[in-house]
């Protein structure tokens, strides 16, 4: 591990380094820490028998206490952390703490993730929204009253100053406490910038232009605190569904146990109206399940034996006995957790361009502030600070206006309030963006490219007919097939006994079973002989003449033949195409975005799918590396490509592709690192959806950009020469704050 200072760029990682490498000396079972502040992950690595629960309530207890600290959350690194003897390494996205060992000891370590504990909402008003809300409330009403007092005669003008210096206190209370804390980090940003205007405008005189400001800008403040609110708890709502316990059963009965102590194999009890707490399959009883949290579709799922329940799901109204496929730890609902914390992290383009540009122009405006008092002083003959009747306003006065003005509120909000709005918006309805990029870039898109078996289709066969030759027994021809499937774990196999289930065919006796791989399975069936497999094996022998009498089946039909004592015959199987597919394709086309197939199928197969389905281009036969090859050469032609896949052989053309999509979040894990964004549960349709979600935030973050920078150039240039009020100009600056925020806010409409 590499021994270095850490990165002082990143925020907050110097002050967490200290908190967690104090942690890491204290706790003997604890190896290493990796940590996200920002995202808001972290791993422990442990060796030997540990107390998970221990360890994990010992996290939290620091995290929350150091958290509460708001003069260490500050504090300086003071860069004596690996001088005693913690190992520090800085990754692009996370920090890592180790303590020294061999080089092999790593090999033995168990990482556990651990969840970052949520803030606690601040202040008597719970929520911070709220507690904004109050001050911005009483510093209006102080200062309106003020404001009414200040016209009788009867009342001493001191009262009028009371209540205008509660209502300056009270409306500049947040935006001071952020301007200290900036200015320990030897920073300046727009809090600085209203509190200056606040303090300027009181110093000539003009409360009501000082109150005003600090009202509008608390109230603006207080909606983008709601703004974040309604979104993040669109977002929570996912993270309370991870159940803490489950019910096991086992040969000495049920019991409670941690979820995070299920292994794969173990069974458990659900009851009706609890959560499924694990991925994993039923083995016995029937019921519906709400997979809502997961896909985004009311209607619920129903479960029987062999049908697959997911974590954080709703058990609806059957006691079902299901074993664990999955560790918790790598549940669909996991998954999709981890996802959305990492999103939140990923800044988009424009974003990160407005993180930028705030700074400098922070500094330029007050710079630019400085001058033009300079220019109207000294230039216009402008009074400096008191207003004359000859010359009119001050220029300070008008200064003041000016830095109002052309402060960048609505400009730093107008982005990460849409985003944020976007993220929230698609992880309820199934569709987990990774990060800001991913929503503005999908809308660019103007070819998608598909993989074709388990994408375009479900990856699982359908009987499309079952043919005996020459007596026409179809029935008992398939019930062969069904009692020699039954034990084969083929997916052929699958598709053969659910459809012999459901059309009510009983087993029979089944003995000498074996298989063959890559050829097909024999066993005696009710005394006869029973051979069941693909063409080519029955193609000599005593049916060879039968055989040449059957035509192969067309492209994209698979076959699977029987010979069962004297009966032959074939069932005939295809992969189904998902039922959304073909009008989901259709819409892509409409809106001049070209759809494409890349699939590893016989050309002819590929070709039989894309005619059902209306697709003009489709190539077949296609290794996972020609697949990057023709996504390459789209993007020479200069298109912007996205790639809809969900298999490991995806996960290449997924990372040469501008867009990646993952399908569900039973994909496979490296398509869905790849991917950009991932479509849970492998639901298609909701590709189109994300397409519309990524146009609309775009439309959204132009509207804002619009509206802040439109605001700040025209009232800016009225400023500039003196033609605008400061009452006007604050309400023109902050209203366009909470414009931006409200109009942020459509992108959680349905």
């Amino acid at each position: 591990m590499k021994l270095h200072e850490p990165d002082t760029e990143t925020k907050g990682a110097p002050f967490w380094v200290q908190v967690l490498g104090d942690f890491l000396r204290q706790e003997k079972g604890v190896q290493a820490i990796r940590f996200n502040e920002k995202a808001k992950t972290l791993s422990l690595a442990t060796m030997g028998a540990v107390d998970a629960k221990a360890l994990e309530a010992a996290l939290q207890e620091i995290i929350t206490a150091a958290e509460k600290s708001q003069r260490a959350r500050h504090a300086d690194f003071r860069g004596d952390v690996t001088a005693e003897g913690i190992l520090l390494e800085s990754h692009e996205e996370s920090t890592e703490l180790a303590k020294p060992t061999c080089p092999t000891a790593p090999k033995f370590w168990h990482w556990r993730e651990f969840s970052w504990p949520e803030k606690e909402a601040g202040g008597w008003f719970g929520e911070e929204w709220k507690f904004l809300g109050a001050l911005s409330l009483t510093c209006g009403v102080a200062g309106l009253s003020g404001w009414t007092l200040s016209w009788v005669d009867a009342v001493p003008f001191a009262v009028s100053l009371v209540l205008y210096l509660i209502a300056l206190v009270v409306g500049a209370w947040d935006a001071a406490i952020d301007t200290v804390e900036k200015a320990k980090e030897k920073q300046v940003d727009i809090h600085f910038l209203m509190l200056a205007v606040a303090v300027g405008a009181s110093l000539i005189g003009a409360y009501g232009e000082a109150i005003l400001l600090l009202f509008l800008f608390s109230a603006a403040g207080a909606m983008e605190a709601y703004a974040e609110a309604r979104t993040q708890k669109e977002i929570r709502s996912l993270f309370h569904l991870q159940p803490r316990q489950a019910l096991w059963v086992g040969v000495e009965g049920e019991k409670w146990v941690e979820v995070a102590q299920l292994k794969v194999g173990d069974r458990i009890r659900v009851r009706p109206g609890d959560l499924f707490p694990v991925d994993g399959q039923i083995v016995s009883g029937e019921t519906e399940a709400d997979e809502s949290t997961l896909t985004g579709e009311a209607v619920p799922v129903r479960k029987q034996a062999g049908s697959e329940v997911f974590a954080g799901t709703i058990n609806l109204n059957g006691s079902v006995l299901a074993e664990v496929t999955r560790p918790a730890s790598e549940s669909a609902l996991e998954k999709i957790i981890h996802l959305i914390k990492n999103a939140q992290a990923f800044r988009a383009p424009s974003q990160r361009f407005t993180d930028k540009f705030g700074a400098g122009y922070t500094v330029g405006i007050l710079g630019l502030v400085a001058a033009m008092f300079l220019v109207w002083w000294l230039g216009f003959g402008h009074a400096p600070f008191v207003a004359t009747e000859g010359a009119g306003r001050s220029a300070f006065y008008l200064a003041m206006t000016l830095l109002v003005v052309a402060s960048p509120c609505a400009l730093v909000i107008s982005i990460p309030s849409a985003i944020l709005a976007a993220i929230a918006f698609g992880a309820k309805r199934g569709i987990l963006f990774r990060g800001g990029a991913a929503i503005e870039n999908f809308a660019e898109v103007d070819t998608i490219c598909f993989d074709k078996t388990g994408t375009l289709t479900t990856g699982d066969f359908e009987i499309i007919a079952v043919e005996a030759f020459p007596d026409n027994d179809d029935r008992a021809v398939l019930q062969a097939a069904y009692s020699m499937e039954k034990h084969s774990r083929h997916p052929l196999a699958r598709a053969i006994v659910a459809y012999a289930e459901s059309e009510g065919v009983e087993a029979l006796p089944v003995e000498d079973f074996s298989a063959w791989h890559g050829v097909g399975i024999r066993g005696r069936v009710a005394g006869d002989d029973c051979l069941v497999g693909r063409r080519h094996i029955f193609e000599t022998g005593g049916w060879a003449e039968a055989m040449k009498a059957v035509e192969p089946p067309p492209a994209g039909i698979s076959e699977v033949w029987i010979v069962w004592g004297k009966r032959i015959g074939r069932l005939l199987l295809r992969d189904q195409l998902r039922a959304e597919t073909k009008p989901m394709l259709a819409a892509f086309q409409a809106e001049g975005i070209d759809p494409v197939m890349l699939t590893g199928d016989h050309p002819e197969t590929a070709a039989a799918y894309a005619k059902e389905l209306g697709l003009e281009k489709v190539f077949g036969g296609l290794l996972p590396e020609d697949k990057v090859e023709k996504i390459k050469a789209f993007t020479r032609e200069g298109r912007k490509v996205a790639m809809v896949g969900d298999g490991v052989n995806d996960a290449p053309s997924m990372a040469a592709a501008f867009i990646s999509v993952g399908m569900g979040a039973r994909g496979s894990d490296a398509a869905l690192e790849q991917c950009d964004f991932v479509l849970m549960q492998d639901r298609l349709e909701n590709l189109g959806l994300a397409w519309r979600l990524s146009c609309k935030a775009r439309r959204i973050i132009r509207q804002n950009l619009t509206l802040a920078l439109g605001t700040v150039v025209v009232v800016g240039t009225l400023a500039m020469f003196g033609q605008i009020p400061l009452p006007l100009g604050v309400l023109a600056h902050e209203g366009s704050t909470v414009l931006v925020c409200l109009n942020s806010l459509r992108l959680l409409r349905k």
